[in-house]
């Protein structure tokens, strides 16, 4: 199967499919995929199989079984949720489907059923805060981290140990870690070679660089970083996070500033050096980079256009090469290669 790209459309009630030229990045479109219910965050599993999608606007969730040739999605299941979903996520087997609520401050586990779509009901149904934003597990798959941003929600990172034959959450010890300031962490990432995880900061217009303690499945910050020039002066919130799969590249956009912060890694102590700033796409939400580290796609919620860059293998630098008009509201950019 070729690359894909999938678009989730909150206010055209679909998915668009692009397929990519991997020596290019260039995109082509394909026919779009009908989803009501104003489709936003997305997951695929761990071996690019299934495809799930949250409809924020009759809060369910509904899955796709991706065709190994072609890319189509074909619907295999839907399921009723309690609130609208800001996230999906999945754990490292595949066998759970993670979920995370804004609005109604919760975060949930869903079992898969064995013809990969999403079941009910939902193991976990927890509590956690208003602003809960994300929900992944670490790499080992035993520890788990809820994210809440800040003024609308605690400012804390809600740890977790995670039972993955069950499904089951456990507050860890310490249960939340609290940022000193009110940065208020919205999405994370891991390094794919070290035992650091990267938040970006909502409210703090930042990146937080974390030590991962893997035997205790904690957290300890040692390093923030702004995704701002120091003479930007106006209002601005950070979204998603995302790293190239060489662990050497690191990148977050600015809503406010509209534009790309990007970051080269150390390869020995994980921390980041601002290397640059891109203008893109009026306010940039959702962002993704293709499994061969060389283009990042960035979507302009308000714009709704998609703006493709080539990813300098050296310098961590975005370079612009087109730009393609989607449909309203892009919520979600995920790019899938499978052999």
């Amino acid at each position: 199967m070729p690359t894909q790209l999938y678009v989730s459309l909150q206010g055209d009630d679909c998915i668009r499919r692009f397929t990519l030229d991997a020596p290019t990045g260039k995109l082509a479109p394909l026919d779009p995929v009908a989803v009501p219910g104003g489709p936003a965050p997305m997951a695929v599993d761990p071996t690019g199989k299934f495809l799930h999608v949250g409809r924020r606007g009759v809060c369910e969730v509904s899955s796709f079984r991706i065709d190994p040739h072609t890319g189509d999605l074909i619907p295999i299941g839907t399921a009723p949720l309690d609130a609208e979903p800001c996230y999906l996520g999945m754990d490292r087997q595949g066998r759970f489907l993670f979920s995370a609520y804004y609005a109604a401050g919760k975060a949930a586990v869903h079992p898969i059923n064995n013809d990969g779509a999403i079941g009910t009901p939902p193991i976990e149904w927890l509590d956690t805060a208003t602003g809960a934003h994300a929900l992944q597990t670490d790499p080992s798959n035993r520890f788990a981290f809820v994210p809440h941003i800040a003024g609308n929600g605690p400012n804390a990172i809600f740890q977790y140990r995670f039972d993955a034959p069950t499904g089951r959450l456990t507050p860890n010890t310490p249960a939340r870690l609290t940022p000193p300031e009110p940065v208020g962490p919205r999405h994370f990432c891991f390094h794919p070679l070290r035992d650091i995880v990267y938040f970006s900061n909502e409210q703090g217009c930042s990146v937080t660089a974390y030590a991962l303690n893997s035997a205790a499945g904690t957290l300890s910050a040692f390093q923030t970083v702004s995704t701002l020039p120091d003479d930007f002066d106006g209002d601005n919130t950070c979204a998603q996070i995302h790293m190239t799969p060489s662990g050497r590249m690191l990148f977050a956009p600015n809503r406010g500033h509209n534009s790309l912060a990007c970051f080269t890694v150390d390869p020995n102590t994980g921390t980041l050096t601002p290397t640059d700033r891109i203008a893109t796409e009026p306010v940039p939400r959702a962002f993704g980079i293709d499994p061969s580290g060389h283009f990042l796609y960035a979507a302009g919620l308000e714009s709704g256009r998609l703006a493709a860059y080539h990813i300098d293998a050296d310098s961590g630098t975005l370079y612009h090469l087109e730009t393609y008009n989607v449909g309203s509201t892009p919520m979600w950019v995920t790019i899938l290669s499978r052999p």
